[in-house]
């Protein structure tokens, strides 16, 4: 009985191994937390560095969403990062984007929040009429 699951065993030794490493991991896994909150070049710098350790997209998704939550990185975002690295890419960082600047400024806010503490009865329509640059949606 004993040479009987010596032999299955060096037989399946690979899937044994697999195994055993994979319980370790899940083990290892779930006795630590997780981590909220993290920016989002932080979860990309880890992509980075499982790519570099050969690691499948779906295995990086899968350990980012067990380390940083299932809110983390959607696993097309964590395919996609994969390989704008695979091409290349080494920023983590956005990329510096040109889009309509603000309308809102320091000065805009400090004169609204004075505005509020004068007159805590106000509306969106009352904030407008002082306003003339803030429309109802902003």
């Amino acid at each position: 009985m004993c040479s009987d699951f010596l032999y299955q065993l060096r037989s399946h030794r690979r899937h044994f191994v697999k195994f055993v490493f994979g319980l370790c991991l899940f083990l290892a896994l779930n006795l630590f937390k997780t981590i909220e909150g993290a920016a989002d070049c932080e979860i990309r710098s880890v992509i980075r560095f499982l790519k570099a350790r050969n690691v499948l997209p779906s295995d990086i998704h899968h350990q980012i969403c067990q380390v940083y939550g299932d809110n983390a990185m959607s696993d097309g975002m964590v395919r996609k990062w994969f390989q704008m690295f695979n091409e290349g890419r080494e920023n983590v960082h956005d990329e510096a984007r040109s889009r309509r600047p603000s309308l809102v400024s320091d000065d805009l806010v400090r004169k609204v929040n004075e505005r509020v503490r004068d007159d805590r009865h106000f509306t969106i329509s009352d904030q407008s009429l002082h306003f003339p640059q803030i429309s109802r949606t902003l």
